[in-house]
């Protein structure tokens, strides 16, 4: 965590300005207050294809007037190349979030996935190349592992992708990797494992598991377990994202550049087990939803098995130390989503 400390006060000591795409989203918004609570140059660009307004609003809720002027929005979208452009222009660092989340939509639709995540990514890549962008760390995702068997999920050993969105999310490390080595740009592709915190969107039909359990569950509304409950997943709490981003933006490590990260907690929670804990700590919240037993249904599509990452290379380049252990994000989260709930946000 040291390396962290010592970034965020080099950081404050020497502002830089940055770009984050997607940036009303769920990781780009909480990237964003973070940055101005930095007193950082915030640029940000999204659609609001799946951000929100008002997670800006409760960004700029909760940094200082001051912080905020160094905000610039731009509502522009990553698949035509002019918008990646004039958002790239004079941005040291980009932090590219944007793209079309979730394995059952790319295979409901995988043009539009392809056309977000795959052109969008290209056209995010070509604008920061040519405005002179010092480094680009962009969301990848532990899905390009597939049908690779090993646990835990060591970054050299992928196997085949099992959906559309596997398939572009695997094009984005392809393309940087391309990148580095045609025009000597310098990436960093962070594989999220399950992200989740505060922000997360609990409606919707790809919405992510804890947010919408939370949900039905303060709302007294049937909870869907996909397959037998045992499918199991590397829950990581949105602060360690944000610590990873900065890291991977900001090392000067050359040993460390045009890699590709594990962002996870290297901790393995069942279905069964994550329930039986939102219910448990709900429960101590609001009383009467002990009573309440999820309902069970067919395996998804595309779904792997079981998911958990080795995070050992991002601890030994970037200094990653998760400081958010899963029981301390699944509280903060449950503390987040009643109030916001309650208050019909």
């Amino acid at each position: 965590m040291s390396r962290f400390f010592d970034l965020c006060h080099s950081l404050r000591a020497a502002p830089q300005s940055w770009l984050v795409t997607g940036v009303a989203g769920f990781i780009g918004s909480n990237l964003l207050e973070t940055l101005l609570a930095l007193d950082q140059t915030v640029v940000g660009l999204d659609n609001f294809s799946t951000g929100y307004r008002h997670n800006l609003d409760q960004v700029r809720a909760v940094v200082t007037p001051a912080q905020w002027q160094r905000f610039t929005f731009h509502e522009r979208d990553i698949r035509h190349l002019e918008d990646c452009q004039r958002a790239c222009n004079g941005v040291d660092r980009v932090l590219h979030q944007a793209a079309l989340g979730s394995v059952p939509r790319s295979i409901e639709d995988p043009i539009t996935t392809n056309q977000v995540n795959v052109d969008g990514f290209l056209n995010m890549l070509v604008a920061a190349k040519g405005a002179g962008v010092k480094r680009f760390v962009y969301a990848a995702s532990s899905s390009v592992y597939g049908d690779h068997p090993g646990l835990p999920k060591v970054e050299e050993n992928i196997g085949k992708p099992l959906s559309p969105y596997a398939v572009t999310k695997y094009a984005n490390e392809l393309y940087a990797d391309v990148f580095a080595s045609t025009y000597g740009m310098e990436s960093v592709g962070l594989r999220y494992f399950n992200i989740f915190g505060r922000r997360q969107d609990p409606n919707g039909a790809y919405a992510a598991v804890i947010p919408v359990w939370i949900g039905h569950l303060l709302r007294r509304q049937p909870v869907y377990i996909n397959g037998d409950g045992e499918t199991s997943r590397d829950f990581c709490y949105i602060d360690n994202c944000v610590q990873a981003n900065l890291l991977a933006a900001t090392t000067a490590d050359p040993s460390a550049i045009n890699q590709i990260y594990n962002i996870a907690l290297n901790e393995r929670t069942t279905l069964n087990t994550l329930f039986a804990r939102i219910r448990e700590g709900l429960q101590k919240r609001m009383p009467g939803l002990g009573d309440i037993q999820p309902l069970y249904r067919d395996f998804r599509p595309g779904d792997v098995r079981h998911s958990l990452a080795d995070i050992s290379k991002a601890k030994r380049l970037l200094g990653y130390q998760p400081t958010h252990p899963f029981s301390q994000g699944i509280e903060a989260s449950m503390d987040w989503y009643l109030a916001h709930l309650k208050q019909g946000s």
